[in-house]
């Protein structure tokens, strides 16, 4: 009875369960499948009881089978239009900001060793002038 179900079938059922993780879904009198809570609706999904309960009629989409396991994954999801997008403004670039620093007047990536020689002289050059 189950050969009739294939992946990427539009099917028609009913919640039967509900959990944290998804809801079952019964697709005939046998078989039930599993819609995770990721694929019930486009966006984030925090509390599922928000969006189905036991009951109700919902249309999924058959997005695996694992007939020895009798494992059956559902998406409500893929039965809905996406959003649309709305056009983001590109971000505005933040000012560059002067690095002031001795011995480098050029912003911009140092290595260490090049850092290294910087920093042994800003302290022979601090050591120098406490001693005077």
């Amino acid at each position: 009875m189950s050969d009739k179900f294939t992946v990427g079938q539009i099917i028609e059922g009913k919640v039967t369960g509900v959990q944290p993780y998804g809801v079952f879904v019964a697709l005939n009198d046998e078989i039930q499948g599993l819609v995770h809570i990721s694929e019930v609706t486009h966006g984030y999904v925090k509390d599922i009881n928000e969006f189905l309960s036991v009951g109700d009629e919902v249309k999924a989409k058959i997005l695996s089978i694992d007939e020895e396991n009798k494992k059956y994954s559902l998406s409500i999801r893929a039965t809905q239009d996406a959003p649309q997008q709305t056009e983001n403004k590109p971000k505005q670039q933040p000012k560059k900001q002067a690095v002031a620093q001795q011995g480098n007047p050029e912003p911009g990536f140092n290595t260490l060793k090049d850092k290294l020689t910087d920093w042994i002289k800003q302290s022979e050059e601090r050591e120098n002038t406490f001693k005077k």
